[in-house]
């Protein structure tokens, strides 16, 4: 795979890299625009599939962004890796303007809500449905009891508010992110194609300076030493 490590953390590291990594946001930002630029596709490939990861960013389908990414990337025929790499817009600290800003927008389009303006609550209104809704799957297999009435609020009051809401602003940010990063993968594409080139007319160089012979060279009958006789 592109860019895997060989030496694979634990769980835990990566876990804890994830929230506060370990160079700081800045480094690891400039490291994922560096990983972006350096993928083997083409600038608009690059860039809608990262826009893809963008909007997958925007949704309330937590866990599920990765999949979600991959499969919007390869339906506008973007590049999926760059998909999956455009989800790291949605980290923890993009997560609380991300929910306030799509619930907000949400209430006010169908009505009702949450209002996001608590992410704490939001949270955790998301992790209890999450232990919810895996007790109740539980509870067909008759094992436990079933909770189903704690999922169907969670479904009208978050969920779809934060579907509905963050369809807007995940479009804004998918198409920003790819005007924004079309220029830069064409320009560090082109200065890298023009970097090979002259590396290999630099190479062409050398090894005509080294056929040719030293400077000055000449034969037993007078001719330079990179010079052929016309019958041979």
């Amino acid at each position: 795979m592109v860019f895997k490590r060989r030496d694979r953390p634990p769980l835990g590291t990566r876990l804890r890299e994830f929230v506060a990594p370990r160079g700081g946001w800045r480094r690891s930002i400039e490291y994922l625009g560096h990983r972006v630029r350096r993928l083997p596709d083409t600038p608009h490939r690059i860039a809608i599939g990262f826009a893809a990861g963008v909007f997958a960013s925007f949704t309330p389908l937590f866990g599920l962004h990765v999949v979600l990414a991959a499969g919007l990337a390869r339906l506008v025929r973007g590049n999926m890796l760059a998909g999956l790499l455009g989800t790291v817009v949605g980290n923890p600290i993009t997560f609380p303007f991300i929910a306030s800003s799509s619930l907000w927008l949400g209430r006010q389009i169908i009505g009702f809500g949450a209002t996001g303006r608590d992410f704490d609550r939001v949270s955790d209104a998301f992790s209890q449905a999450a232990a919810a809704l895996w007790q109740s799957t539980l509870s067909l297999a008759g094992l436990g009891v079933s909770q189903w009435g704690r999922v169907v609020p969670f479904l009208r009051d978050v969920f779809w508010p934060y579907l509905v809401g963050g369809i807007a602003p995940g479009l804004a940010a998918a198409v920003a992110s790819y005007y924004l990063l079309l220029p830069l993968v064409t320009t560090y594409q082109l200065a890298r194609r023009k970097r090979m080139l002259d590396r290999a007319h630099q190479r062409l160089q050398q090894k005509s300076e080294a056929d040719a012979g030293p400077a000055g060279a000449y034969n037993r009958d007078g001719r330079p030493v990179a010079e052929k006789r016309a019958d041979e």
